[in-house]
């Protein structure tokens, strides 16, 4: 390496930190919004077992559900969408902040747009999982015998 590209080399490492890790952040995000992704696929392979020796009110109540639970995957998968588009800016935006920082190409104006459109993608992908959670919590009924309240 040229010792006097070493202070710029410095400096582009430095600009790109910030955003590797808002990419750490998001993909673990990424990580949960998939976790719970598998577990809805599970719960819905489960009950397609399950379906071919149900009773008929219970077969209703099954299909309901199975009903939610591909609302859910798609709301799901969606938001996987979004949160990935999010990382793959956030990775144009850290390639465009180091080349900038090297050759001084005047991409500032990009690199905002990158950003700001990784921000929109990641705030459109989280709205998306609270929204799949919303519809899982309204779906889940506990029955009142089997909530404890403590006395006071």
């Amino acid at each position: 390496m040229i010792p006097d590209a070493a202070p710029g080399i410095a400096q582009a490492i430095q600009f790109a930190v910030a955003p590797a890790l808002l990419l750490v952040g998001i993909g673990n995000v990424l990580n949960v919004v998939a976790v719970r992704l598998a577990r809805i696929v599970d719960r819905a392979r489960q009950l397609e077992r399950h379906l071919p020796d149900a009773g008929d009110r219970e077969r209703r109540h099954e299909i309901e559900e199975l009903r939610s639970l591909d609302r859910r995957m798609k709301i799901c998968h969606a938001s996987v969408g979004f949160i990935t588009a999010s990382g793959l800016l956030t990775c144009l935006v850290i390639i465009m902040l180091f080349v900038n920082s090297l050759r001084g190409l005047g991409y500032g104006d990009t690199v905002s747009v990158l950003f700001v459109a990784a921000m929109g993608s990641l705030a459109v992908g989280l709205l998306l999982f609270l929204t799949e959670i919303t519809i899982a919590i309204r779906v889940v009924k506990v029955s009142a015998e089997h909530v404890h309240r403590r006395k006071d």
